[in-house]
């Protein structure tokens, strides 16, 4: 069984039991979408009418919010079972968002320069080679275009498990290039998923050489001290699991003879 069709299953199984990750927008995130969508003040003050991919979304929450604050949605998504719900909460608040079963390494149905937003939570860690995944970003944005994203920290996925002393224990290398194992630790692991640890010189190197900007760049805080041990957020005290980033897409490259673009943001 390929990769995607082992996250399809999984996510499919995930949406039709109901998980905490495929809880969809409630009329007060409604209310406020772009507040809910954005604590950090990364969106710009209004989005009506701006085209947005939500990338690996689906699941009724970015897609919904973002047609709520009047944007032009289009939600791509591997598992029809996610889709199904974005397009189940839209038609029941009237809202608009074209869905598209798809991976988010191959989007050739998506045309050059068509978005203004790529809104991606986490879901690199279930694709073997993010760079593809930014070169596609890269591709379907705008020049300015503003890329958010969250994924998985390395060494989050490096743990296997815990010791005696409620010591966590990494177990995994951390240039290891195939699918991760199967591990006694799964606080940060999806049931059943098939995924891939990617190293911070592909997060971050691949996401520049692709010809973003770094931002900004948070660490969602997943820790709490009363946590008892075995708890998710008892390990969040010892590895944060997430890095969330703002990006923004470059809109030319200047080439230096005998050397590879120098991407600024003073090309214009």
């Amino acid at each position: 069984m390929s990769q995607h069709d082992q996250n399809r299953r999984a996510w499919d199984r995930l949406a039709t039991n109901d998980s905490q990750f495929t809880r969809v927008a409630t009329d007060a995130e409604c209310a406020q979408p772009l507040v809910t969508l954005d604590s950090r003040g990364w969106l710009p003050g209004s989005v009506r009418g701006l085209d947005v991919l939500c990338l690996a979304s689906g699941g009724g929450w970015q897609s919904i919010l973002y047609a709520a604050a009047g944007a032009n949605v289009t939600v791509v998504d591997l598992s029809p079972a996610m889709l199904r719900l974005d397009e189940r909460e839209a038609s029941r608040r009237h809202l608009s968002v074209r869905t598209i079963e798809a991976s988010m390494d191959e989007l050739p149905m998506l045309a050059d320069e068509s978005f203004d937003i790529v809104h991606q939570p986490v879901s690199t860690c279930y694709v073997p080679r993010v760079a593809d995944v930014f070169q596609e970003i890269a591709r379907v944005l705008r020049g300015d275009g503003l890329y958010i994203s969250q994924h998985k920290q390395p060494t989050s996925l490096q743990i296997v498990d815990s010791d005696p002393q409620d010591r966590y224990l990494l177990g995994v290398e951390y240039y290891h290039p195939d699918p991760l194992p199967a591990v006694a630790d799964r606080s940060y692991r999806e049931e059943g998923a098939c995924e891939y640890l990617h190293r911070w010189e592909q997060l971050v190197g691949e996401l520049c050489r692709a010809g973003f900007v770094i931002e900004d760049l948070v660490e969602p805080f997943r820790a709490d001290r009363r946590a008892r041990p075995g708890h998710y957020r008892h390990r969040g005290r010892f590895v944060a699991p997430y890095v969330r980033l703002k990006a923004r897409r470059i809109r030319a490259a200047r080439t230096i003879p005998g050397t590879h673009p120098i991407w600024t943001p003073d090309d214009r």
